[in-house]
């Protein structure tokens, strides 16, 4: 999971490969940059980061995106596969100029095989749910004739219940722009 199936931009490339010496750390790709309905300059790269203290990669990714404290949503995920409980940190970073999105999840090193197991379960995919995600998706990026509500929620339905015949059970948290100002800096 460290290489990717499909081809990303040469930003992308450029932007991964700094954030991972600037992190000193591997970076594990997963989601629709390693099956076949990833869309260039539309989906977004999944990462996951495995790190044994998540407060300073956070305030490393922190300084390296841009991004304030508050835009880290703290999340808790029951993996299917394991059946394990996992905790974490997300955040979405977008440069619309080279039409590049990104979502960072931020784990304790503990976690690592537990989500790795699950994310490697969803690399292959069922032919007949490969072409509904690339016909949702052409849908969605390039005739913009659904909501992104109808269209997350149609694709989470394809990708967790015609899969694992269960929907994904994750509850993200938000910090508080009040009490993060303490840690904008």
């Amino acid at each position: 999971m460290e290489h990717t199936k499909n081809e990303m931009s040469p930003y992308a490339k450029q932007f991964f490969s700094s954030l991972k010496q600037y992190l000193d750390t591997k970076i594990y790709f997963y989601g629709s940059i390693q099956r076949n309905d990833y869309l260039p300059n539309h989906s977004d790269i999944d990462v996951d980061i495995f790190t044994d203290n998540e407060t300073s990669t956070i305030i490393k990714l922190q300084n390296f995106l841009g991004v304030k404290r508050y835009e880290f949503k703290k999340i808790v995920y029951k993996l299917h596969k394991t059946n394990k409980v996992v905790y974490g940190h997300k955040v979405k970073y977008e440069n619309p100029t080279y039409n590049f999105s990104t979502e960072l999840s931020i784990f304790d090193e503990k976690y690592k095989d537990n989500i790795l197991i699950e994310h490697n379960s969803k690399k292959t995919l069922p032919f007949y749910i490969s072409i509904s995600l690339i016909i949702l998706k052409t849908i969605y990026y390039k005739l913009n004739i659904l909501s992104k509500r109808v269209y997350m929620n149609i694709k989470n339905f394809l990708i967790d219940n015609m899969i694992d015949g269960k929907k994904s059970e994750y509850i993200t948290t938000e910090v508080s722009k009040h009490k993060d100002k303490d840690n904008d800096k």
